[in-house]
């Protein structure tokens, strides 16, 4: 086993876009050259979504989105940092994600031996005023949060408050955004850590936020893939919309650049993460330490897929099903003694991360878990470790891949009945007013069991005319996709309606039984 890990997550990574995965829109040399020496995963898909979700499957190793929204670790479960501190192993995080620190994460980062938060992404507090000597430099000028609402909905728009709007004008050089003095900071604690190897065994985990939006990049990257001019203020915050072009909602020059924006920033963040290379290079760390790269999801960019039964471009993270270009996720895995350059074919999910992360350790989670260590493909003693993968968003669509097929099934009939399982009641705060982000539980409410847990938690049911947590989709009633990825890798054809998706059927009924899904998933879904 190795003797340490790097866990690298990159937010928002779409994998159709690096070089190692047949990418050729925008530069990332660094992850390129990073993967010929790793494992190359070519079937690795999302669980559950979106940000936090995705973190609670990496560090609790359990799905959550068929019980809950977005939340905190709650008191039945636990964090591997948690197991990893009492095997007497030290574990550190880096990072620059603001949700780790507000309420829904909160408490992710707090079982880490050591946590090195770098403040000014996204939604972070960090700056209360505009910086007032700031000139334009080292970013232009750029539209507001709120463009695009405002746009859509005039004076009617919901106020929604960025504070990277505020934060940005008090950077002066590139290594004041926030990626750059993340793995400048990721690499500085790799050189410390090489002059303490006779010390105990390490977990680094990289939660670099980048290249999510804000697609705000200083001058020597903006404007790298402009095929155009840009005149006026840079739109570095995309749209979530479903038809941003085919709606009449965007122009064609403003999708293309904010495309261009995405990839600047990716470029970016790839050249900085050349610095946690360097370092692992400098300290001759590879023998002994793998090295993950991963995601937690993609982001479109005005890919087109049929919803609703109309192909339209999607843009951001709205409320579709998982369609490739965001739920088809890279995963690059450097493991010592391994041969660099290989490939992996075999159906991986996130959740199988922390297993291995439990597997190289020797640790074990006491909570109920999902995933599958990825050491027999690591160390070439087993070609397959799973035969289904399951992912979604609560209250939406519930997926299951085997691999070559994908199966979303939306609710039928009216989305009911759906529960909310949660002891903690907390979700990502949104920052727009008037919005309700979580409803509070009410005379309904019941004491319940988590499986595998004795621990009795609060199930909210919901109802028809309820108010709802942000999550929930109001849209996917009745609507089922089924594709075949390795012959319609576009999605072009739903074969919903083949003899196909009563198999499928079967194995997301499958699945659902194997991690102890709620029953009313079950006739949510119209399974029962």
């Amino acid at each position: 086993m190795p003797r340490n890990v790097v866990v690298v997550m990159l937010d928002s990574l779409n994998r159709h876009m690096l070089g190692s995965y047949g990418g050729t829109e925008f530069d990332t040399p660094n992850l390129d050259g990073f993967a010929r020496r790793a494992t190359r995963f070519t079937r690795h898909v999302t669980g559950s979504l979106p940000c936090m979700p995705a973190r609670h499957d990496l560090l609790c190793g359990a799905l959550d989105f068929l019980w809950r929204p977005w939340g905190s670790i709650e008191i039945w479960e636990r964090s591997i940092t948690a197991d990893l501190r009492e095997a007497g192993i030290t574990t550190m995080l880096v990072t620059d994600h603001p949700h780790l620190f507000e309420t829904g994460g909160e408490n992710y980062h707090t079982d880490f031996g050591g946590w090195d938060y770098v403040r000014g992404h996204e939604g972070d507090p960090w700056k209360t005023w505009l910086d007032p000597s700031w000139m334009g430099v080292p970013a232009p000028p750029a539209a507001g949060g709120g463009w695009f609402l405002e746009r859509r909905f005039g004076q009617k728009a919901p106020s929604i408050d960025r504070a990277y709007d505020r934060t940005r004008t008090h950077f002066r050089h590139e290594d004041d955004f926030p990626g750059p003095r993340t793995m400048s900071a990721a690499a500085s604690w790799l050189g410390q850590a090489q002059a303490s190897r006779e010390g105990s065994r390490w977990l680094l985990v990289v939660d670099e936020f980048d290249p999510h939006e804000p697609f705000d990049s200083p001058s020597r990257w903006t404007g790298l893939y402009e095929d155009e001019p840009w005149s006026g203020e840079r739109l570095i915050w995309p749209p979530y919309v479903v038809g941003g072009r085919s709606g009449g909602h965007l122009s064609d020059a403003e999708g293309r650049h904010i495309r261009a924006n995405y990839g600047a920033k990716l470029s970016m963040i790839d050249h900085w993460f050349g610095r946690v290379v360097e370092q692992l290079d400098a300290g001759s760390m590879w023998e002994d330490t793998a090295v993950i790269v991963c995601t937690d999801h993609g982001h479109y960019l005005g890919e087109q897929r049929a919803v609703g039964g109309e192909r339209v471009d999607i843009w951001g993270k709205p409320m579709v099903p998982q369609f490739e270009p965001l739920g088809h996720i890279p995963l690059l895995i450097h493991w010592p003694g391994g041969a660099g350059g290989g490939v992996c074919d075999a159906l991986t999910t996130t959740v199988d991360l922390h297993a291995t992360l439990c597997d190289v350790f020797g640790v074990s989670a006491a909570h109920h878990t999902h995933g599958v260590s990825l050491v027999p493909l690591l160390a070439g003693t087993s070609t397959s470790v799973r035969e289904w993968a399951l992912g979604g968003v609560y209250g939406n669509w519930v997926q299951v891949t085997d691999g070559r097929s994908k199966y979303a099934r939306g609710p039928e009939g009216d989305n009911f009945p759906l529960s909310m399982w949660s002891n903690r009641w907390s979700t990502m705060p949104i920052h727009v007013r008037g919005v309700t982000e979580l409803p509070l539980p009410d005379g309904r409410a019941v004491l319940d069991r988590m499986p595998g847990s004795d621990v009795p938690v609060i199930r909210q049911p919901f109802a028809a005319g309820d108010a709802l947590p942000f999550w929930v989709g109001r849209g996917p009633v009745g609507q089922h996709h089924l594709f075949d990825i390795d012959l319609d890798p576009d999605e072009l054809e739903n074969r919903t309606g083949e003899v196909g998706e009563r198999e499928m059927i079967d194995l997301l009924c499958t699945a659902l039984v194997a991690v102890h899904a709620p029953g009313e998933q079950f006739e949510r879904l119209g399974l029962s």
